[in-house]
């Protein structure tokens, strides 16, 4: 089974579009968090320990010393030899404008580096900062913005403390692209009172206010975080791996063909992973959708084999 046959990957669509493999290498360019320092609010969002995506820790290396671990990594693994810098770690658009170019130059300055990848916040992604990244654009490099929603829901988003509302989300994406840049949305699957219709009903509005990729992400509870204390006191159960799959199964069926899957699930380091169990098996996880949707594909066309033969098609 391969993934790929029935979701469009971004590992497959950047293949398709440079010839050769091209991946992401994740960077810390140690940026903080409007929902952490008081500007939004304290304490983050209630699911949130950075250490579960951080790449780098609390005192990261240098940008440059960061891709070049990165390259290592990719290159046994892969052996793909371009890549796009992601600046993932917290918002990594909080900052002064010219701050954010001498980071984002920096990462940029090798050959291989054939473009950016920025993960922020809707609610931190002011005009100049848009502009910065459609210049880039501009000059040939692949961008994108990658703006975290989570969910499209606003009872939802204060429930995990998340500090912004939909309304600033379709705000960000309306002006990201009017500089023609791509957005990848990001969508959190077991948010604490949402079920299957509300998932839905998130993909359905971020897709009516026009998206070029997505990842979805299984809520999982680590250490450290308001939801861990949640979770022990019997108020919030984790998603199960067939809910999971079930779900994610569904988005990725009502999402048009030309929309990029950047990512279909989300680990974290068993160090600090407390729940549930399968969030540290990407693979079976990944596999485990492949499946799903050869599954439902074989039996759809097995439901469909009945009226071809009564029409003699």
């Amino acid at each position: 089974m391969v993934l790929s046959d029935h979701v469009n990957t971004f590992g497959q669509a950047m293949l398709r579009r440079y010839g050769e493999r091209v991946h992401k290498l994740a960077l810390n360019a140690a940026f903080t968090c409007p929902n952490r320092d008081g500007s939004r609010g304290r304490g983050g969002c209630t699911f949130c320990n950075n250490v579960s995506f951080n790449p780098n820790g609390r005192n990261p290396p240098d940008i440059a010393s960061q891709l070049e671990a990165g390259r290592r990594v990719i290159r046994r693994r892969t052996g793909a030899r371009r890549y796009i810098a992601y600046f993932q770690a917290y918002t990594n658009t909080y900052a002064d404008v010219d701050r954010l170019a001498e980071l984002y130059d920096q990462a940029l300055a090798d050959e291989d580096i054939v473009g950016l990848s920025v993960g922020t916040r809707p609610d931190c992604v002011p005009d100049e900062v848009l502009d910065l990244l459609a210049g880039y654009r501009d000059r040939g490099l692949e961008v994108w913005l990658e703006l975290g929603l989570q969910s499209a829901w606003d009872d939802t988003l204060r429930r995990v403390n998340r500090g912004h509302g939909h309304a600033e989300y379709r705000d960000a994406v309306h002006r990201a692209h009017a500089r023609g840049l791509p957005v990848c949305t990001h969508l959190i699957v077991g948010l604490p009172g949402e079920d299957r219709r509300r998932c839905l009903t998130t993909l359905e509005r971020v897709l009516e206010t026009g998206v070029e990729g997505l990842k979805l992400h299984p809520l999982h509870v680590v250490k450290g975080t308001l939801l861990a204390n949640q979770w022990r006191r019997g108020e919030y159960r984790p998603l199960a791996l067939e809910e999971y799959l079930s779900i994610a199964c569904d988005l990725i069926e009502a999402t048009p063909p030309e929309v990029i899957y950047h990512r279909l699930t989300g680990t974290a380091p068993a160090g600090i992973l407390l729940a549930p169990a399968w969030c540290a098996k990407k693979w079976i996880v990944l596999n485990g959708i492949a499946r799903e949707l050869q599954r439902r594909r074989q039996q759809r066309h097995l439901a469909s084999e009945p009226l071809r033969q009564g029409t003699g098609v």
